[in-house]
């Protein structure tokens, strides 16, 4: 190689994760640059490679094409790839044949984040087809070290990243993030999750021994504003998912199952599903047979489920793995013949079908080989890992 290999780390997790996976590369010789859009990535990024966008949205295309010419970028590494900047940078560099590598978090929670080339999600590469994990029989050797997620760290690192970016708006001002970026707002929902995180835990103290007992269906709910469902779903909204479904249950479910609906904890300080529900409990004639919960021991439920019904949720993955019957509702890359039910919902209630344990534990060596790093934006990370995936 005539030149060192120049990459471009654009934007990444709140926090200086994208800052140490900069020391990182600079440690092996690489040549690194990094894009901002407010003063909170400027913040947590080593400065004399730092690069600002203070431009409108219509003028990124011409400024990153000319910004991957100029400085010969060879590789770029991003997180997440539905906002606007990261996908439009993805369609011009595979033009332009510049490998691009999407960060996310970890399909396989907790031990993981997912890093993929060219998209994540339903936007991944990997097969969807049975016939291919039939014919896979990967053994993993890896050894998977607890990450040690620190949610402090994250709390932290996002309060920081929302005050620098809302109050040095005035240096980028057509900066649009993907979310509200209030420090307000924020403070608000951070206070009310930590006072329904105790309420919940005590109001709940004794419901999960009496669910276990029942025959019940599993519903995850995901937040409300997830890619997830705005780009790889037909929904327009969770409530739009939960009518669906509680329509669905009321019609075709056994008349003595119970259906759970759990709220994601995420979600806690921001949306309160209860009362929708209820009222479509009520006008569906099934509220002795709802159930609302919010903070439950999730591998518990799904180990004693008749079946989970998900948009696209990761929860998926997880029922999977606890033989937990999957129906999709949404684009989701463990959505395959063989591991979740491939008929409609209306079918799905009476006779849910368990997936097949070799062809989960193929699908999922393959996902944990291919596309997860053992480690935490906000914890443990394997940099050798990484290093061996972007194939320096």
């Amino acid at each position: 190689m005539n030149r060192c290999e120049n990459v471009l780390l654009l934007q990444g997790p709140m926090g200086n994760f994208f800052k140490k996976l900069d020391d990182f590369l600079r440690a092996q010789n690489y040549l690194t640059y990094i894009i901002g859009f407010n003063l909170g990535d400027y913040f947590y990024s080593n400065k004399d490679n730092y690069f600002a966008f203070k431009g409108k949205k219509e003028d990124w295309e011409q400024y990153i094409r000319n910004f991957l010419k100029k400085k010969q970028i060879d590789k770029i590494v991003l997180f997440g790839d539905c906002r606007f900047y990261q996908k439009k940078t993805i369609q011009i560099a595979k033009k332009m044949n510049i490998d691009t590598y999407v960060f996310e978090e970890g399909y396989i929670r907790p031990n993981f984040v997912t890093f993929e080339k060219w998209g994540v999600n339903n936007f991944s590469l990997i097969p969807r087809k049975k016939e291919f994990y039939e014919k896979t029989d990967i053994k993993l050797d890896l050894k998977i070290k607890p990450v040690n997620f620190s949610y402090y760290k994250m709390a932290k690192s996002a309060t920081i990243y929302y005050l620098l970016a809302y109050f040095g708006k005035f240096l980028y001002p057509y900066y649009e993030h993907h979310r509200d970026l209030n420090p307000y707002k924020e403070f608000f929902y951070g206070i009310r999750n930590f006072y329904r995180k105790y309420k919940y835990k005590y109001i709940e103290r004794n419901l999960l021994s009496k669910i276990i007992n029942l025959k019940y269906f599993f519903v995850p709910l995901q937040t409300y504003n997830d890619f997830q469902i705005k780009v790889h779903s037909t929904f327009k909204s969770i409530e739009e998912f939960i009518e669906l479904v509680l329509i669905s249950f009321s019609k075709n479910s056994p008349q003595k199952s119970f259906i759970v609906l759990k709220h994601h904890p995420m979600d806690r300080g921001r949306k309160d599903y209860k009362k929708y529900i209820i009222d479509l409990s009520k006008k569906y004639e099934i509220e002795n047979r709802v159930i609302i919960i919010y903070d439950l021991h999730l591998p518990t439920l799904l180990k004693n489920t008749l079946g989970t019904i998900t948009i696209n949720s990761t929860v998926g993955l997880q029922a999977l793995y606890h033989n937990s019957p999957v129906k999709v509702l949404g684009e989701a890359i463990y959505d395959i013949e063989g591991l979740t039910y491939q008929k409609s919902l209306n079918e799905f209630w009476n006779n849910p079908i368990k997936p097949n344990k070799k062809l989960f534990n193929n699908f999922r060596n393959y996902l944990i080989k291919n596309t997860q790093i053992n480690g935490s934006f906000y914890g443990y990370f394997d940099y050798n890992d990484f290093k061996q995936k972007i194939q320096f």
